[in-house]
């Protein structure tokens, strides 16, 4: 029988006029994997503050078992800013004990790309006091990670963390022994992570068994139950129900639920973007050009970060792009953005941005774009436009807009200056499509929104009929909202992924490995691997024109397929009509087989 480490007995916590939580009773033992989800403000922290005793309740207790070792990653972390990395997490340790500890190495490797820690000016030697609050989170991760404990509790553990870390990290968890409790708005992470689910919603706890995707249905099916026919057909849970079924329904830690109550739920719900009829619409606003980039150099100051680049945005591409930090991502959009905003006069040091003449471009940037503080927020958003198009026919107007990304009646008259940081995050990302762009660029939209607002967002966007680009770490909302995976690894190329950040992944830890001198690699009696035969530069910049025109085939691809699918279900009556089409789309998904292949091989060369 599993030892209770933690009890939380009938816990109240009240802020001014309003109840965080109120009478809520839980419990953790040993093994469990506990995620904590709801909106921002409902008290999530609050709770996990009071788990860890950093915080007292007002009424109720919390009780520690006996000699409970409890490790907590708060979001403001208490490093010594006059101490070093190699004190603050190794501690007194001689070089030869941290290194012989292979888990002490997993957790810099993981957290810091190696153990010479790149990126950091003096390695474990550098000091504390200037480095960034990103920086600053990982070390203070790293420092909680390496020693041992019965429970850790996290707060927000991704922030600051890319793809790679994020893997890393849930990865970690999943392997050690003690128990976790986990604050986190990274969906994908909780569905790795987590084996139960705390909803913290309106003072009260709802406890789920599974992850993010058991919990996504349980609570759907509740609503269910509660909710009137017509109600239930407007659940957005549902929605994003469907989507998890369909499109990845290995998610799902184990059958827990009525396969047929699922089908049952979902059973009305079409899929949530009709690419088809978007690709039309996008078409019909954009024209055939929106971004062409031909033999495109892209700087950030001396550092070269993308070299011969030659591709295009077409009208309703909607990509997700990833990659290494300092790879030039967020470069990349801004020489885009500086082309469409001189209209094509401002260009990268080398090559040529063409825009579409009909551009209208939107950018969301990490900054939060500062606002007279004294506007209320109906106000803010009534200055760009009081009334919005979405597309396929949906009109809204700014207080009901504002409605679906949580700013409800009174939340409307609230100073800007009075928001937090997500309301102010969500405030940017609401004026931005007020604006009725055609061209949406967006660099980490989900830093600091619940997942609540995710799913709003997500809502939003997949009726949006318009070309998109998308930066983020989280890898649930890039799947959700994109059909295209693109990356930056770090060799000034941008590179398709037809299998998405999985391939991204695998190609990150290949590089990685190659990178690795022999020696680090494991005893002095391993035997040696001869190194590859290296390519030459003509060969390597053959491979990558190659690599280029045959991306542009599979888009092509991709687009015909989606055409036929759509064709296939308007003549389903028709059998010749659907025999023919069926035909052409069996050839066209084996000739995209052999050019993916192929795609592969050039890759490795490139």
């Amino acid at each position: 029988m599993a030892v209770n480490l933690v009890n939380v007995e009938q816990v109240s916590k009240v802020y001014g006029t309003r109840a965080l939580l109120d009478g809520v009773s839980l419990g953790v033992s040993e093994g469990d994997r506990i995620g904590v989800v709801g909106r921002n403000g409902d008290g999530k922290t609050t709770l996990i503050r009071m788990l860890a005793k950093l915080e007292e309740a007002d009424t109720g207790r919390v009780t520690h078992n006996g000699g409970l070792r409890l490790g907590v990653l708060t979001q403001h972390d208490s490093l010594d800013p006059q101490a070093t990395i190699r004190h603050e997490v190794i501690g007194d340790l001689e070089d030869h004990e941290w290194a012989g500890s292979a888990k002490i190495r997993d957790v810099l490797t993981g957290l810091f790309g190696s153990l010479a820690l790149p990126g950091f000016e003096h390695g474990l030697d550098t000091v504390i006091a200037p480095l960034s609050g990103g920086e600053r989170r990982r070390i203070a991760l790293a420092q909680l990670l390496i020693a041992e404990q019965d429970l850790v509790v996290l707060d927000e553990p991704t922030n600051h963390l890319d793809v790679e870390g994020i893997s890393w990290l849930a990865g970690h968890l999943r392997t050690r022994r003690s128990a976790l409790v986990c604050v986190t708005h990274d969906r994908w992470f909780l569905d790795q992570v987590c084996t139960s689910m705390w909803d913290v919603q309106r003072g009260s706890v709802h406890e789920y068994e599974g992850g993010y995707s058991d919990y996504v249905f349980a609570r759907a099916e509740r609503e269910r139950i509660a909710s009137t026919e017509e109600s239930k057909r407007q659940n957005l849970m549902r929605k994003e129900l469907a989507w998890l079924r369909r499109g990845a329904p290995a998610r799902t830690s184990k059958p827990r639920y009525r396969i047929e109550a699922a089908n049952e739920l979902i059973a009305d719900v079409p899929p949530p973007r009709d690419t088809s009829a978007l690709m039309k619409f996008a078409n019909a606003r954009l024209g055939k050009t929106v971004f062409d980039l031909e033999d495109v150099t892209v700087q950030a100051g001396p550092k070269t970060l993308l070299t011969h680049l030659t591709w295009q945005l077409g009208p309703g591409d909607r990509i997700g792009l990833v990659g290494v930090n300092g790879a030039g991502k967020t470069s990349l959009l801004r020489a885009l953005t500086d082309a469409a905003r001189s209209q094509g006069d401002v260009q990268p040091a080398a090559g040529k941005v063409v825009v579409g003449k009909t551009v209208k471009l939107a950018y969301l940037s990490q900054e939060v774009a500062e606002l007279d503080p004294k506007l209320r927020v109906l106000e803010a958003v009534q200055q760009v436009r009081d009334r919005v198009d979405l597309g396929n026919g949906r009109e809204m107007t700014a207080g009901q807009l504002c409605e679906q990304f949580g700013f409800v009646k009174e939340k409307q008259w609230t100073p800007v200056g009075d928001l937090s940081g997500g309301e102010r995050r969500r405030l940017q990302i609401l004026r931005l499509l007020m604006d009725e762009p055609n061209v949406l660029f967006l660099d980490e939209p989900t830093n600091d929104l619940d997942i609540e607002t995710l799913t709003q967002l997500e809502d939003l966007l997949d009726g949006w009929p318009g070309s998109m680009i998308v930066i983020s770490h989280d890898r649930f909302f890039i799947e959700r909202t994109t059909d295209k995976v693109m990356a930056l690894l770090g060799d000034h190329a941008l590179r398709m992924l037809p299998r998405g950040i999985d391939e991204y992944i695998e190609r990150r830890k290949r590089m990685e490995e190659a990178a690795t001198p022999a020696s680090a690699a494991g005893s002095s009696s391993a035997p040696k691997v001869a190194p590859a035969e290296a390519v030459s530069p003509q060969v390597a910049r053959a491979a990558k024109k190659e690599l280029q025109k045959v991306e542009r085939q599979l888009d092509k691809m991709s687009t015909r397929e989606t055409t036929l699918h759509a064709q296939i279900a308007d003549n389903a009556t028709d059998f010749e009509k659907v025999a023919s089409l069926d035909a052409e789309l069996r050839e066209l998904v084996a000739e995209r087989d052999v050019l993916e292949m192929r795609w592969l091989e050039l890759a490795e060369e490139a």
